[in-house]
């Protein structure tokens, strides 16, 4: 692949948005080629904690290749909107915990794929925000939808409609990040935040990250529901067992994700 670069450490994915003369700015190309890593990503039970990121030292994603859109049709600019969308919908939907590494600045459509993450862990020293209503469009990758939910609607209408660009520091009194780190200590951060994830049962953690996602959406007597069946589905594992063998003779368990 071009425009998208992957590396698997152990349980742990890497995906790098990888056009950083572009600001890592998202053209039809690159949301195919992270479309395909997705969906791969999805289906592989080696895999327990995805991390994305951009390349350089600039820019986590400036959104939309604005040079590539000067070009394009009206209907290929819609099919560019549906792709971004559909493969958010693909990465906020996987199985498996997702952090946004914020490297850098995040506008736009790079927002909008950080809001797609489960997490967010951003340089100290950057700025994000949906800023698409000083293009005269709007968010179109969710940005609209998943902004209200992690921080308020009226704080979100504040940020859409205003175009602000948060310092990542301000982003974190929003509620936008999970936490702030120094930018030569981020991907050290990040790892220790991603280590005390993959430290729990990888079925676990995927049905309590599939209650919260999925209760969310839904009252409270169904999402009690939903919780129940997914606590149904750890009970047979063997990762269960091991978890109380390990407690019983004093030593940290290891899990095989079955």
């Amino acid at each position: 692949m071009e425009t998208i670069h992957y590396e698997q450490k152990g349980n742990l994915a890497f995906i790098t948005l990888n056009r950083p003369d572009a600001m890592n700015a998202f053209n039809y190309d690159m949301l195919a080629e992270l479309g395909q890593v997705a969906e791969a990503i999805r289906i592989n039970p080696d895999i327990r904690v995805v991390v994305f990121t951009g390349a350089g030292d600039k820019a986590f994603s400036v959104g939309a290749d604005l040079k590539e859109r000067k070009t394009l049709t009206q209907d290929q600019v819609k099919r560019n909107i549906y792709k971004i969308g559909e493969v958010f919908t693909t990465i906020e939907n996987l199985p498996q915990p997702t952090i946004a590494m914020i490297n850098g600045y995040a506008f736009g459509g790079g927002m909008e794929l950080a809001l797609a993450c489960d997490f967010r862990i951003a340089a100290d020293d950057t700025l994000l925000g949906l800023t698409e209503t000083s293009l005269a469009i709007i968010p179109g990758a969710g940005g609209t939808q998943r902004l209200p939910r992690l921080i308020g609607e009226a704080k979100a209408m504040e940020l859409i409609l205003t175009a602000r660009r948060l310092k990542s520091s301000e982003a974190l009194d929003y509620g936008l990040v999970t936490r702030l780190a120094a930018g030569d200590d981020l991907a050290q951060v990040t790892g220790e935040f991603a280590d005390s994830i993959l430290a729990n049962g990888p079925i676990a953690l995927q049905q309590a990250k599939f209650a919260i996602k999925n209760g969310m959406n839904a009252d409270m007597q169904t999402g009690l529901q939903i919780e129940r069946k997914a606590y149904e589905i750890t009970i047979p594992t063997e990762d269960r067992v091991e978890a109380l063998l390990a407690f019983g003779e004093k030593r940290k368990p290891e899990f095989k994700g079955r």
